[in-house]
């Protein structure tokens, strides 16, 4: 098995140095003019569009805590430590959601599991980490603006939080969480008119309706037969490395991207990711600043910026884009440790709220740019298809268990030392910049076949 392993492993690397005329799942328009070139289809764009959906209500999700927390505290009588736990309890269910996500996706499909988790999450916004989002976009989308096409997914998040954020301020906390739901409505109607995956109906030996949703992504008159040949042949070549069990994920051979992929994860939470999303208007008050106002500045800096990271994806690439973020996010961190260790001083109060505000909103917009997004656009290309189900669940346990801690410590934390949390936020995510730096590879304009073959011989 170890010799066939390797004969595998180095026919991949054989094929990383042919001419790439396929992107992640190959050529989008299937010509023989051997250009390269890629025509979206109108297929690919709506099933996009479908798919973050889902991510839409991710983001007002991620965004319900800040401006509903005074009126919840408020109607409800819940003191500092149970607003705590309420505001920490939806990455409890995401966490249950990611355990059970990857097994699903690998059963039902992508396209069944976010069906699957649009029913619970009209319920209750439970399982809203079931969906793969962007695992779809990445299997769905060629290489060359598969970047910006996954990245898709943090634009609706950002979107989601940001309406959540704006219209927080003006509607009741009741209200807020019944507009949270209706992108999954949209979506539910909408996943009744998009093909599942030509990389998952290859995995579990749907020859036909591979070619057709194929041909359906690429357009009716597209030659897909190598292009579905190639998806054939490295699906198969994966399979035979190991089977998708948990354990398997420990392997020598994934170690690579194993530890990028959770490394990423718990960087970005740690960093103060959800902690300070959850709780922006406790920290504007605490800095004198009105919530209300600090909450509308964010929503309008968040989309613009979070856009502009898009468009910077794949002409930038992974690696450059999450190191100067991270960067901004360590040095936008000082700043606000800065103002409240002056406000703790007593001295210049008047630099203390511009400090604040300015260290939040560049905090965001940094964090908008790449560590939001970008690491979910890294973990669906790092994974082999073998692994991609288990492994995409650990990594959403990961980061929703690294959530989890964060939100739900971050008003003990803050309490104790206001200036000290964000300076411990700064530390890590100058740590990120390190990283990435030594242990991400550069995904841009590779396929995805490349990308698993060259992280599988990383550590061997």
């Amino acid at each position: 098995m170890i010799l066939e392993g390797a004969g595998i492993e180095a026919a991949l690397l054989v094929e990383e140095k042919s001419n790439d005329r396929y992107g992640g799942i190959g050529s989008s328009s299937g010509s023989s003019s051997g250009d390269g070139s890629s025509h979206v289809t109108a297929v690919a764009v709506f099933s996009t569009a479908v798919a973050v959906c889902g991510s839409f209500t991710n983001g007002c999700a991620v965004g319900y805590s800040s401006p509903a927390e005074i009126g919840i505290m408020d109607d409800l009588g819940l003191s500092v430590a149970e607003y705590s736990v309420f505001g920490s309890i939806i990455t409890i269910g995401g966490i249950v959601g990611a355990a059970v996500s990857g097994k699903l996706t690998d059963l039902i499909g992508r396209r069944g599991t976010m069906w699957l988790s649009d029913i619970l999450c009209i319920m209750g916004w439970l399982a809203i980490a079931l969906a793969k989002v962007p695992v779809y976009i990445a299997e769905i989308i060629p290489k060359n603006i598969r970047g910006r096409f996954t990245s898709a997914n943090s634009l609706m998040i950002c979107c989601g939080s940001s309406l959540t954020f704006f219209v927080g301020t003006v509607v009741s906390w009741r209200i807020l969480a019944v507009i949270g739901a209706v992108p999954c409505i949209l979506q539910v109607i909408g996943l009744f008119f998009i093909p599942e995956s030509p990389r998952w109906l290859a995995m579990v030996s749907q020859e036909a309706r591979l070619e057709a949703a194929l041909q359906s992504l690429r357009g009716k008159n597209a030659n897909i037969s190598q292009e579905a040949g190639e998806i054939r042949e490295y699906t198969e070549a994966f399979q035979q490395l190991s089977k998708a069990r948990i354990l398997d994920l420990f392997q020598r051979r994934y170690a690579h991207s194993l530890i990028a992929g959770v490394g990423l994860m718990v960087l970005q939470q740690f960093g103060g990711t959800n902690a300070i999303l959850y709780y922006a208007s406790s920290i504007f008050e605490s800095a004198g600043i009105s919530a209300t106002f600090g909450a509308r500045a964010m929503a309008i800096l968040q989309i613009p910026v979070t856009f502009l990271g898009i468009l910077l994806i794949d002409k930038s690439g992974r690696r450059p884009l999450l190191m100067v973020s991270a960067a901004g996010m360590c040095l936008s961190c000082l700043v606000v440790s800065l103002s409240f260790l002056l406000q703790d001083l007593q001295l210049r109060q008047g630099l203390t709220q511009i400090f604040a505000l300015i260290g939040v909103l560049a905090y965001l917009a940094s964090l908008s740019m790449g560590v939001a997004g970008l690491p979910w656009v890294v973990m669906s290309e790092i994974f082999p298809i073998n692994i991609k189900g288990s492994a995409g669940s650990l990594v959403n346990i990961t980061n929703l268990f690294c959530s989890w801690i964060t939100t739900y410590t971050f008003n003990f934390v803050f309490a104790w030392s206001s200036a000290g949390t964000f300076f411990l936020f700064s530390i890590i995510c100058g740590a990120t910049v390190l990283f990435v730096e030594k242990m991400l590879p550069e995904t841009k304009d590779r396929r995805l076949e490349e990308i698993h073959a060259t992280m599988i011989h990383f550590l061997q």
